[in-house]
């Protein structure tokens, strides 16, 4: 069976939830990578791995540690670009897929947003975490879990 990485620094506490008691229903092992602590129930799948501070040390910590079939669970592009370039699965914490098919554009749409606010356009943030992003990204986890072989 494959691992599941969770990029954990941004993380909504009800997707970790979800992570955790999927992991725990299919003994998957995940690791939820992040420069902090996370506050995790004692679990034989299921552990936190906290690296030093500094710019992506979470996300190197996975992409050094991943194998290729794994899943990554993050919504940062540049972690999610080099995890395929890996051979590992990508989700965001909404149920989105992320694949060579739609990871650069997402990369250039990201970018043009940040060129728009720095040059003082307001943008707007994410929308909040809502009931039908918990209820879709539950049903694409379970969905790729479903897909595992049995360990």
């Amino acid at each position: 069976m494959s691992n599941l990485w969770v990029d954990a620094d941004a993380c909504p506490r009800a997707a970790r939830d979800i992570i955790v008691r999927a992991a725990e229903r299919t003994h998957t092992s995940t690791r939820f990578v992040a420069n902090h602590q996370v506050p995790l129930p004692a679990s034989r799948w299921v552990r936190s791995m906290t690296v030093a501070s500094g710019f992506d040390a979470a996300d190197h910590e996975i992409i050094d540690r991943l194998e290729a079939g794994d899943l990554v669970i993050t919504s940062d592009l540049p972690l999610a670009m080099e995890a395929l370039d890996k051979g590992a699965r990508v989700m965001t914490t909404r149920g989105e897929t992320l694949d060579q098919n739609n990871i650069r554009a997402r990369v250039q749409m990201r970018d043009f947003m940040e060129t728009l606010r720095a040059s003082g356009e307001h943008t707007g943030g994410p929308k909040g975490y809502s009931d039908i992003d918990k209820r879709e990204f539950a049903n694409a986890l379970d969905r790729w879990l479903a897909r595992q072989p049995a360990s």
